[in-house]
C-alpha cells in the first residue's frame, strides 16, 4: 500500500525489498484502493460532480507518478527515432504535445466513465474495484514479463522475476472477475486490463528497448481505463 498509494505506511527499505520481490502484492493492493475510489458513487451528488470527484480521488489516493508516466510515454510516442532517443525524451522535464494529448485523453476517458457509472445501479461499483485490481495486475505483468531498458525503478522490480512469477498475481486478481456477477462486466474488464498490459509491454519492448518505471506506471493508468471502458460497455449492453 505504501508504494502503490499515498498511504503513509511501509515505506522503509525492508518494505521496499519485500514489495519488489513479491509481485502478488500489486493486485492485492488493488482491492482496498479500489474500494476507496468507489466512494464518490455512493455519495448524494449529481453525475458530473460524481465523475469529477472520481477522477480527483484517483490522484489523491494514488498520487501523480503514474499520470507523470503517461505524460512521459506520450512524449516518447511521438518521437521518430531509435529507442535511445525516445528514452532521452522521457527523461526530459519539458512537457510536449504528446504528453498533453496522452494525459488529456486518459483524464477525459476517466471522467466519461465516471459520468456513465454515476447513472448506473450500485451493483456496478464492483467494476471500480475490479479496474483497480486490473491496473495493479498490469504493473505485475510488466514486472514479470518485461526486460528492463535501463537501470532504475523498472529494473529494481523486474530483474528478479520471470513469466512463472505472474501466476500468483493472476490468481490473486481472479476473484475480482466475479464482482458484478451475474453480469460479466467485471470479468471482461479484468481481461481488458490484462490486454492493455500486454499491448503496453509489446509497444515498450519495440519502441523503448524494454520496460521502465514509466512503462509500469503507464500500464497502470491504461489498464484501469481499459477495464472501466470495456466493463461499462458490457454492463450497459447486457
Amino acid at each position: 500500500m505504501g508504494f502503490l498509494s499515498r498511504a503513509p505506511v511501509g515505506q522503509d527499505k525492508d518494505s521496499w525489498n519485500a514489495f519488489r520481490s513479491t509481485p502478488t502484492s500489486f493486485p492485492l493492493a488493488g482491492y482496498p484502493i479500489g474500494l476507496v475510489l468507489a466512494l464518490p458513487f455512493v455519495l448524494p451528488i449529481s453525475g458530473p460532480f460524481t465523475a469529477f470527484a472520481f477522477v480527483t480521488l484517483i490522484y489523491i489516493v494514488t498520487g501523480i507518478p503514474h499520470a507523470d508516466a503517461i505524460a512521459d510515454l506520450g512524449d516518447a510516442a511521438v518521437v521518430h527515432g531509435p529507442p535511445d532517443e525516445r528514452q532521452t525524451v522521457m527523461q526530459d522535464t519539458t512537457v510536449g504535445v504528446g504528453a498533453v494529448l496522452a494525459l488529456g485523453l486518459v483524464l477525459l476517458g476517466l471522467w466519461t466513465v465516471g459520468l456513465q457509472l454515476s447513472s448506473l445501479t450500485l451493483g456496478v461499483l464492483g467494476l471500480v474495484v475490479t479496474a483497480e485490481v486490473g491496473a495493479k495486475l498490469a504493473m505485475a505483468t510488466i514486472a514479470c514479463l518485461g526486460t528492463p531498458a535501463h537501470e532504475g525503478l523498472g529494473s529494481a522490480v523486474a530483474d528478479d522475476h520471470g513469466p512463472r512469477s505472474l501466476v500468483l498475481p493472476i490468481v490473486a486478481a481472479l476473484p475480482a472477475a466475479a464482482f458484478t456477477w451475474p453480469n460479466p462486466a467485471a470479468a471482461i474488464g479484468l481481461v481488458g486490463a490484462f490486454a492493455a498490459a500486454l499491448v503496453m509491454l509489446a509497444w515498450a519492448s519495440r519502441r523503448l528497448g524494454g520496460v521502465s518505471g514509466d512503462v509500469m506506471g503507464g500500464a497502470n493508468e491504461l489498464a484501469r481505463l481499459a477495464a472501466l471502458l470495456t466493463g461499462v460497455i458490457v454492463w450497459t449492453h447486457s
